[in-house]
């Protein structure tokens, strides 16, 4: 197995989508990258803490590749908005990878050029930091999960149920059974 560490702004979102890729054994929720110890989630929404909202997936590469759990991440959020998803605003809703090793760092920056040159989203910059994994710490037992368990929530038939659809639909055979 290996560990892929992402932010795409708010973690039920990412979580939601990784969880039913094939190959991925875990999706966890949490809190990556700042300097607060065990940061609890309002400290983290508090934008005081230097942590970036981020999903810890754990997954079988010979099953799912590191660069296709990339292009799913740039499928489920907008890699262009500096500190913001929509709504979600502060950096830690920020664009991140956080590798873990420096293949993983070799791929993202490989993907984020293809899709640059790509213009996916006009002009555009892709502002996606790439940096090492420095700390995580997974968030409070209720985000995990969190779009199966409140599927009905307001944000999540907003603005989870959304990203999921599109998920869904552009990553059909990814999904699992």
């Amino acid at each position: 197995m290996e560990v892929a560490t992402l932010g795409g702004g708010c973690f039920w979102c990412v979580e939601a989508c990784y969880n039913m890729l094939r190959g991925v054994q875990s999706a966890i929720s949490g809190y990556a990258n700042g300097q607060t110890k065990d940061p609890s989630y309002k400290a983290v929404c508090s934008g005081t803490t230097g942590h970036a909202e981020v999903v810890q997936v754990t997954y079988d590469p010979t099953v799912i590749s590191f660069k296709e759990i990339l292009e799913v991440f740039f499928t489920v959020h907008d890699p262009t908005t500096k500190d913001r998803q929509g709504n979600d605003v502060g950096t830690q809703y920020r664009s991140i990878i956080c590798t873990h090793n420096d293949a993983q760092r070799a791929v993202a920056q490989q993907v984020i050029a293809d899709l640059t040159a790509q213009q996916l989203w006009g002009p555009a910059p892709i502002v996606t930091q790439v940096e090492p994994l420095d700390v995580f710490y997974p968030a409070e037992d209720y985000h995990q999960n969190y779009f199966v368990q409140n599927p009905g929530q307001g944000y999540c038939r907003a603005v989870v149920g959304p990203k999921v659809a599109k998920f869904r639909q552009k990553f059909a055979k990814l999904v699992k059974a």
